[in-house]
């Protein structure tokens, strides 16, 4: 499944995407709040791509689309769709390489894959995020998503217990808004 915005083209990754996704998934600034191990090796950032090129964007578990920029062609980033069994909830994470940070990229895409989530019958999308990665907190209220609680976690790869902010988005409550961005209000 591919989207395209004005500016940016979501797509599966393929092989060809692995320096893009090696610059990005290695810097400590975009790996902070992730629990991914860093930096990553070129070999196994080959090994995974081959593995989201053979996952199934509508079924149970995680599908991570690639986010290209039109403008360069260049991976600048990804969202990652968790879909629930049941196919009505499905959690969103996203990051994005330090040099595209700022300029809107996040929020078209993540926007995107909400939009055809929703269209896809979707009922609810969640997040969670780091407390103190502010940034994608206030993307995701940007979008809609309400706060709804906060847990402790302990985060793998960073080896520590870390504060993880929770957000909900009901369909309808995203259906509106959307419809208002739609008509301009």
């Amino acid at each position: 499944m591919q989207m395209d915005t004005p500016r940016l083209r979501l797509r599966r990754f393929t092989p060809g995407d692995a320096k893009d996704f090696v610059a990005y998934r290695s810097d400590p600034e975009v790996a902070r709040f992730q629990d991914w191990e860093f930096p990553l090796s070129l070999e196994s950032a080959q090994r995974l791509l081959r593995s989201y090129s053979r996952s199934d964007p509508g079924a149970p578990g995680w599908f991570p689309y690639a986010i290209e920029v039109k403008a360069d062609g260049r991976v600048a980033g990804d969202v990652a769709v968790h879909r629930q069994r049941s196919g009505q909830e499905a959690e969103l994470g996203f990051s994005l390489a330090r040099d595209r940070q700022g300029q809107g990229y996040a929020t078209e895409a993540v926007a995107a894959v909400l939009r055809a989530l929703f269209a896809g019958g979707l009922h609810t999308a969640t997040a969670e995020c780091d407390v103190r990665n502010e940034r994608s907190a206030r993307l995701l209220e940007r979008l809609g998503f309400a706060r709804t609680g906060q847990r402790g976690v302990f985060a793998r790869a960073r080896r520590e217990r870390v504060d993880m902010l929770m957000f909900s988005l009901p369909a309808e409550h995203w259906n509106a808004l959307d419809g208002q961005r739609e008509s301009g209000a």
